[in-house]
């Protein structure tokens, strides 16, 4: 469970950052966190179980500023461009000509680092950079909001996610003190994640990988960002050469025979007797049964156990649809 909160980013990171159009955000504004209780308590718990000096955690929340852009995500005020998109605005952001054309340089540019990915942690190198591609098309959308103030914000004001969202202004903390770090100088999503694969601290701090041999573990670094996701796919489960996703015979404008979802299977048997059945071959028994909603018609997919791999890093269909279409065009 403690897993898959830390990975509970959904549309709430990915969507945000690549699949709206980028735009200059609202500039935070001063505000005083140390007035509040829950800081103080914070403080406290930074200074006796994490051993930091009160001094320096002071200084830097007496630095933050409030957010109200971002907060307003959180809170159900923001509309325009907002956290959540149909899959058509997806496609039109995500997997877009550009976006197919940066993966196709990206995979000859990197092609020895990702072969030695592969290698290293069997994975399929394709789906690596199907991740790099819809998390920041190649590290070109990192993001521009100060982490400091998006967790700072987020974590002290009253949000669906507010508790989540103060545990990573911690590990935010924890990973400046064990990497020496600048708190004040790390940009990333509205929501606190950063780099090329778009981490929140936590999950740098458990997945972080210096892939390049410099000393570094760097998010922003492109090779270190193939050991990131490499490393990852791996410990979730990633099997090599596996089925991921197939088309169906589907071809109706909406579907509503059976439920979809990436976390409940089906026997392909079952599905056949209720019409829908793989255009391709699906080498397992059971598969997801998977949608993504059209304006005006529905997309219904078979999913493998790989596709649910990709949704463990970001809880969405959509996000590990779009990672199989940008691996599918560069192999």
């Amino acid at each position: 469970m403690k897993t898959f909160k830390l990975i509970l980013l959904t549309l709430l990171l990915t969507l945000g950052l690549v699949a709206e159009e980028v735009k200059t955000p609202t500039p935070p504004v001063p505000y005083n966190f140390l007035a509040k209780k829950e800081v103080k308590n914070f403080i406290n718990m930074m200074v006796k179980k994490h051993h930091f000096k009160r001094s320096y955690v002071e200084e830097v929340l007496g630095n933050a500023m409030l957010d109200k852009e971002t907060l307003a995500r959180y809170t159900g005020k923001y509309k325009a461009n907002s956290t959540n998109g149909t899959w058509e605005r997806y496609k039109a952001h995500v997997l877009d000509e550009q976006t197919m054309q940066l993966a196709r340089e990206f995979k000859q540019n990197y092609y020895a680092t990702l072969k030695r990915a592969e290698q290293e942690y069997g994975v399929d190198m394709d789906y690596i950079v199907g991740f790099m591609g819809v998390e920041s098309k190649y590290g070109t959308h990192t993001g521009n909001y100060r982490v400091l103030d998006s967790l700072a914000t987020l974590g002290f004001h009253k949000n669906r996610m507010h508790k989540w969202f103060k545990a990573e202004l911690k590990n935010l903390f924890l990973l400046m003190r064990e990497q020496n770090r600048d708190i004040y100088t790390q940009y990333g999503s509205f929501a606190g994640a950063m780099g090329a694969v778009q981490q929140m601290p936590s999950i740098q701090r458990r997945f972080g990988v210096d892939y390049n041999g410099d000393g570094i573990k760097d998010p922003w670094d492109l090779e270190d960002s193939i050991g990131i996701i490499a490393k990852f796919m791996h410990k979730k489960g990633w099997e090599k050469g596996a089925v991921v996703a197939v088309p169906t015979n589907f071809s109706g404008k909406r579907f509503s025979k059976l439920k979809t979802s990436h976390k409940k299977k089906y026997s392909l048997r079952y599905l056949a007797k209720k019409g829908i059945k793989p255009l391709e071959p699906f080498n397992a028994s059971k598969a997801y049964l998977l949608k993504n909603r059209n304006s005006d018609h529905d997309d219904i997919w078979l999913g493998g156990d790989n596709f649910r791999v990709l949704t463990k890093y970001n809880n969405s269909t959509s996000y590990g649809m779009a990672i199989h279409l940008i691996a599918q065009e560069v192999k």
